[in-house]
Order: structure tokens, then C-alpha cells, then sequence
């Protein structure tokens, strides 16, 4: 059963810590994250990006993700990662996933508000949470995004836009950006704590990579309680996967099946630590409360 995104979230915001939205590939990488919340007992939100959606096709992954997820016995909810394209966003609310990010960073403030109001009223309809990005998160991510800052709001116009909307969670700049940082990030915890003192709606932090304990915990404390995960997966990933083609290579012996124990391992432990990080660790049997 889908767990709901906001009730996973709020519930994260109410005892202090975050839960972990990481973003998954394929059926491999899927499996490695459920089995990382699994064994630490964490809740978990798995997200998919509109590039691997189209990759895959909306009810391939609808099924797999029924399919490991069948025997969890920790909330794990199912989230549309940014997407600006109204028709995506339609196909995933009509296949009845957790929630969507509608992101209308690259719209005016009129439009973005005009068209976030849309897809609430659209995915509330059918009990779809929506997570919601007016002002742009710098940094580009499986194709979505952009390096430059396209538009940027005041805490007091963003808590406005959130009213106006009815969005059940909200992406604002935080100084992090989408992929590796180039230049040390300037990080605002502050405008999370501004923000929350201003709306009832749990915060989201994109960008994490390159951040370390001390960074996440400053998040969380100040009202963060989703934290996504991209980048961190494609490493383990990828690395995990040329160093398995390479040892294959110099011993020609190819068994696919051990290229995904690994893979698997690789990813498994990278997304343990950061539950742990996010203190998520152990938090399933109150997550939905």
C-alpha cells in the first residue's frame, strides 16, 4: 500500500528528522533503496524523474514498484521528482502515485501560481499530494532544471504562493544546487526556520550532494523533513558497475546477476548512512502516526 508523501513528512517534521526521497533508476536500484529502509526500519519516499518515467513507461514502473514494495513492512511512498510538463504530471496523478513535484520554476509568478493551483486541484481530487517549486533550484537534474536563477522570492511571497495554491509541500532555495557543487555552497538553514514560522507545510531540500552530517542536521532542526538523493545513487551505481566490468575484464568471467549483487551493495550502504544521517533510522512504527 502507498504510504502518503505529507503524512510520511509531517510526521518527520513533528519528531525531528527527515525522511529520505531518493531517486531510483530501474528495478536494481529500487530494490536497494526498499531494502536499505527495510533493515534500518526507516520510512521512505522513492522517486523516479521524468526522464527515467519516460525511459520506462508510467505502469512499468507503477508494477515494479508494487512488486518490491509487497512485503515492506515500512511506509514506503511513491513521488514524481521535478516535472514541469502538465501531460506527465496528468499520467502519474491518474495512475494514482503518493504525490508529484510540479515544478514551474521557469514560469512567471502569475503562471506558476495559475498552474500550481491546477495540479493541486487536479491530484486532490484523487488523493495526490503535490509538492511544489516556484523559484528555481539551480543545478540541472536528469534534463530539468537550470545553472542560472531564473526567479527568486521572498520567504513572506513563498509562504503566500503556498496559501494561494493549497500545495502540500514546498521546494524553496535553500544555497544547495541539483549535482556536485563547483564552488563551496552558501547554506540557509535560516530562510527554512523564516518559512516554516510562515506555513503548516513540510519543507523540501534538493542538492544535497557534497553536504555532510553537521549540514543536514542544521536543515532538519530549522524545519527541514524531506531530503532528496540523486546524485549519491548514480555514483554508487555507476562506480559499482565499472569496477565490477573491470575485474570482469581482466578475469573474463560475465555474470550479470553478480554486476547487480553489487550494485545493489554499493547503493544499499550509501543510502544506509544517510538514513542514519537524517535520523530516519528506526522511525518507521511512528511515521504514520
Amino acid at each position: 500500500m502507498l504510504a502518503s508523501t505529507v503524512q510520511l513528512t509531517r510526521a518527520a517534521r513533528d519528531q525531528g528528522y527527515a525522511v529520505p526521497a531518493v531517486n531510483v533508476f530501474d528495478e536494481v536500484s529500487m530494490r536497494a533503496v526498499v531494502e536499505a529502509a527495510q533493515v534500518a526500519a526507516a520510512p521512505l519516499i522513492v522517486q523516479v524523474s521524468v526522464k527515467t518515467l519516460r525511459s520506462l513507461g508510467t505502469p512499468l514502473v507503477g508494477a515494479t514498484f508494487e512488486a518490491v514494495t509487497k512485503d515492506a513492512t515500512v511506509p514506503i511512498a511513491l513521488h514524481l521528482d521535478h516535472c514541469p510538463d502538465r501531460a506527465v504530471i496528468s499520467m502519474v496523478i491518474a495512475a494514482g502515485w503518493s504525490s508529484v513535484l510540479f515544478d514551474a520554476s521557469d514560469r512567471d509568478m502569475d503562471d506558476a501560481l495559475r498552474e500550481t493551483t491546477e495540479v493541486v486541484s487536479q491530484a486532490h481530487a484523487v488523493g495526490v499530494d503535490v509538492e511544489s517549486e516556484i523559484e528555481n533550484i539551480l543545478g540541472v537534474e536528469d534534463g530539468v532544471g537550470s545553472a542560472e536563477a531564473r526567479h527568486a522570492y521572498t520567504v513572506e511571497e513563498l509562504a503566500k504562493a503556498a496559501e494561494a495554491t493549497g500545495a502540500d509541500l514546498l521546494a524553496p532555495q535553500l544555497g544547495t544546487s541539483h549535482g556536485a557543487f563547483k564552488t563551496p555552497p552558501k547554506l540557509l538553514p535560516g530562510r527554512v526556520r523564516d518559512l516554516a514560522a510562515l506555513v503548516d507545510r513540510p519543507i523540501v531540500l534538493h542538492g544535497g550532494t557534497g553536504l555532510i552530517a553537521e549540514d543536514f542536521q542544521s536543515f532538519i532542526q530549522a524545519g527541514v523533513s524531506k531530503i532528496n538523493i540523486s546524485t549519491a545513487v548514480k555514483h554508487a551505481y555507476m562506480q559499482s558497475a565499472a569496477q565490477h566490468l573491470d575485474t570482469a575484464s581482466r578475469r573474463d568471467k560475465w555474470d550479470p546477476p553478480s554486476l547487480f549483487q553489487d550494485i545493489t551493495v554499493a547503493i544499499r550502504v550509501e543510502i544506509t548512512d544517510l538514513i542514519e544521517q537524517f535520523g530516519a533510522a528506526g522511525r518507521a512504527h511512528t511515521a504514520t502516526r
